[in-house]
């Protein structure tokens, strides 16, 4: 059999989960597998001449836009070798796939799929396989992630914290999906409400093999941390019982940091310094249009408690949306800087647009069908227009803004006062941030990467592919 070359486009900074899982169930199976990360290395062509199958990873969507740009160079370089989209944005964007001479698009827990294209597919020409699309979650037997071939640890992100040397960052998976039905997530049409769990001696595996990589930090990569707290506190517990050095970040819904409020303390004992959490808005009607399950109130009740507990939270936010107005933009900016929060959010989340992908439950609402003005298969996402022209105005002078200046910790500060006087000088009225601006005593600790797997691609993310 001829090799199997998985590539990742763009995994949010780390070592690709969506590579080294699937290598494992490969090499299991026989194969050879070559894996290729374009976010820190170039494209192997050789690699790419050789191949009897090539799988592209599209956890997000992001990466999903930058590996079309990646599939017509390997049509270039090996025209007839059949191609797989793996990951979450593969079954979303099926059709688009399929018109691009894509042979597979496989979603969710994907793993078991892909093994048997690769039987099948390989040795074959892509003209001579029929299109299929797959979306699993079925409960599979995990193998340990295989990360041999992959670059080094060092050259992914880092977990930096004031007076504390770089953490290398590993990443990890204790479960897949959520059992949460929030309407913009790319999750829910792909899991509809399940979650599954990583084997807990897997995970603890893949710990182990990850801190002999030099990882003191781990990212724990589950949409939610907390959809199945017996089984997440009992591998942090061990976790910690043999790495008492690692540090280690979690995402947690709002409504989860206030039912688990009593397991914030613990999460902190075992070395949790940072957990991201989903706000989205701090305006309770677009919430519920979200179907986000917290309100305005919830969420700063949840950034006093993580607070108390001494965990630094960074909160995301979709600031623009067919609903947002002026007002409303800077009543979103008025609360990060009331609750302290301007220097823990990175400035990206200031210019996070609302993506409507294939599958979106939002399209399924009312309340936004009267501002799609219709698909772009470029963007891989349905097009709406605010009704307010300031504030696509708007839009667009943050989001040159963020791209053209650094994320470091040190302009967070800055950045947010441009951001601040770009929108008050489009309010019928002004209003001032508070004063004095509340601030932490220490800066609370960070990831390196500076881009959102919800971001529009930079053109530095294109010119890299």
């Amino acid at each position: 059999m001829k090799p199997v070359v998985l590539i990742s486009t763009y995994a949010l900074g780390h070592m690709p989960h969506g590579l080294a899982s699937p290598a494992a169930w490969l090499r299991r199976e026989g194969f050879t597998v070559h894996t290729i990360d374009l976010a820190v290395e170039q494209l192997d062509e050789s690699r790419v001449a050789e191949a009897g199958v090539i799988g592209l990873f599209v956890p997000m969507h992001t990466a999903t836009r930058l590996a079309l740009k990646v599939l017509q160079t390997i049509r270039q370089i090996n025209p007839r070798v059949p191609v797989v989209f793996y990951g979450l944005y593969a079954p979303l964007n099926s059709e688009l796939l399929k018109h691009q001479g894509v042979q597979a698009a496989f979603g969710g827990e994907y793993e078991a799929a892909l093994v048997d294209f690769c039987r099948r597919a390989n040795g074959r020409t892509a003209e001579e396989i029929a299109f299929e699309s797959h979306i699993s979650t079925e409960r599979l037997a995990f193998p340990v992630p295989d990360r041999n071939g992959l670059p080094p640890l060092t050259q992914y992100a880092t977990l930096l914290q004031e007076g504390h040397p770089p953490r290398a960052a590993g990443y990890v998976l204790t479960t897949r999906g959520c059992k949460h039905h929030c309407r913009h997530c790319p999750v829910v049409p792909v899991y509809r409400g399940r979650f599954r769990v990583v084997p807990r001696d897997v995970v603890l595996a893949d710990i182990e093999q990850l801190v002999k990589l030099g990882a003191t930090h781990l990212t724990f990569g589950d949409p939610d941390f907390l959809n199945g707290p017996g089984h997440v506190l009992p591998i942090v517990r061990e976790m910690h019982a043999r790495y008492a050095h690692l540090t280690y970040d979690v995402t947690i819904k709002i409504e989860h940091l206030l039912r688990y409020a009593h397991l914030l303390p613990e999460l902190k004992a075992t070395g949790c310094v940072l957990i991201t959490t989903a706000v989205e808005s701090v305006d309770d009607a677009v919430l519920a249009i979200l179907a986000k399950g917290h309100t305005r109130a919830d969420f700063y009740r949840a950034a006093t408690l993580v607070r108390e507990n001494g965990i630094a939270l960074q909160p995301t936010f979709i600031p623009f949306h067919p609903w947002t107005t002026i007002e409303s933009y800077l009543d979103l900016l008025y609360s990060i800087a009331e609750l302290g929060l301007v220097v823990a959010v990175p400035p990206v989340q200031l210019a996070i647009r609302l993506l409507l992908p294939p599958g979106s439950l939002l399209l399924e609402r009312p309340e936004i069908r009267p501002f799609i003005t219709g698909f772009d298969p470029q963007r891989l996402s349905y097009l709406w227009e605010n009704p307010n022209p300031q504030v696509e105005d708007l839009y667009r002078e943050v989001m040159a803004l963020i791209s053209q200046r650094s994320s470091c910790q040190s302009q967070r500060l800055p950045i947010f006062r441009e951001v601040w006087e770009m929108a008050n000088r489009r309010a019928s009225r002004p209003r001032p941030l508070p004063d004095p601006l509340p601030l932490p005593e220490e800066m609370p600790p960070y990831l390196s990467e500076n881009w959102y797997c919800c971001a529009e691609p930079t053109e530095s993310q294109f010119e890299q592919v």
